[in-house]
């Protein structure tokens, strides 16, 4: 029995503290007119004194289970996407598999920066196709805000905190019917070439500390583009779709620039892609999942439409995923 990931439900959480640009400019050399200008950044949220990466991913997976009409007890495979985890180990996943009731199957951690929800969405789809999960929840979930330099004007601007998730169930596949919903196909790739453009400068075996994100902005736009438009290339030509067949684009959240070159690149008009990035900033692993739970909640994404995410992250990470919703 061939077997496909269906989209059930999906969810988003942000912490309630909003970080205006203004606010920054109080203790930056910066305006809320230089970080629109550059990145249509407008706020972000920031994680509570003591509000863990967990505890954001717990209520975002709560959310999607309540809208799929199921419960921690149904699950039986969680993928969590962070770079941002709790504690060195255990995996953050298995706190939310702890919180969320979830009481048997295997739950754990993907780490692959912004890219990482794209990631955990490829490993999750495999293990349903694969029968060995019947259930998924696949979580991005981030505290970007403690890894942060506050000094560094060039990337504090960029990330807030938040966390999405949506629930995958395993339902058969309808040979042969090109309309059949669901997860269609993944795209992931890596360079560790790359590494240096993108990184943070901690961990606990080379500092034995969290370290700070350090990023060369112009590098990352520039690999960013080129390799965003490749990949969302790819995932159209391995189903046979051209761009004007997709219904929403959702990207990574990383920079209105670069959300719109990519999309000029592809000749997607402006209005089929979903932009957050004004209210949540760059919010890494989880900007796709929020993205998605907005745009469906406000009736944006419907039934049976093409979705098509794509995402880069440092490593460098990029990949792309299609889903008919």
């Amino acid at each position: 029995m061939n077997l496909r990931s269906l989209v059930a439900g999906c969810g988003g959480y942000l912490p309630e503290h909003i970080l205006t640009n203004d606010a920054l400019a109080e203790r930056l050399d910066t305006s809320d007119a230089w970080i629109r200008q550059r990145t249509g950044i407008g706020e972000r949220r920031i994680a509570a004194k003591g509000e863990l990466t967990s505890d954001l991913a717990a209520r975002a997976a709560e959310r999607a289970l309540k809208q799929a009409g199921m419960s921690g007890s149904d699950v039986d495979l969680i993928v969590l996407a962070t770079a941002t985890p709790d504690e060195t180990f255990p995996a953050t996943a298995v706190k939310v598999q702890a919180e969320i009731g979830m009481k048997r199957g295997v739950a754990f951690d993907v780490q692959a920066v912004c890219s990482g929800f794209i990631f955990a969405l490829a490993a999750a789809d495999n293990a349903l196709r694969l029968g060995q999960a019947g259930t998924a929840l696949v979580i991005g979930a981030e505290t970007f805000s403690r890894i942060l330099d506050w000094n560094d004007r060039g990337t504090c601007v960029l990330f807030g905190d938040g966390a999405g998730a949506l629930v995958l169930n395993a339902v058969r596949d309808r040979d042969g019917t090109a309309d059949q919903r669901g997860v269609l196909s993944t795209h992931l790739h890596s360079d560790g070439r790359l590494h240096n453009i993108l990184y943070v400068d901690g961990g606990p075996s080379s500092t034995g500390t969290a370290g700070f994100l350090r990023m060369e902005g112009r590098e990352v736009f520039r690999q960013a583009v080129m390799h965003l438009s490749e990949v969302v290339e790819e995932a159209l030509a391995a189903n046979g779709l051209a761009a004007s067949d997709i219904d929403w684009l959702v990207p990574h959240q990383a920079n209105t620039r670069i959300i719109e070159a990519v999309g000029r690149k592809l000749g997607l008009p402006a209005e089929r892609t979903i932009v957050t990035i004004e209210r949540h900033a760059n919010t890494s692993a989880a900007s796709i999942p929020l993205a998605l739970d907005e745009a469906a909640a406000d009736g944006r994404i419907q039934r049976g439409q093409l979705v098509l995410m794509e995402a880069l992250g440092g490593g460098l990470t990029w990949g792309a995923a299609l889903v008919r919703w």
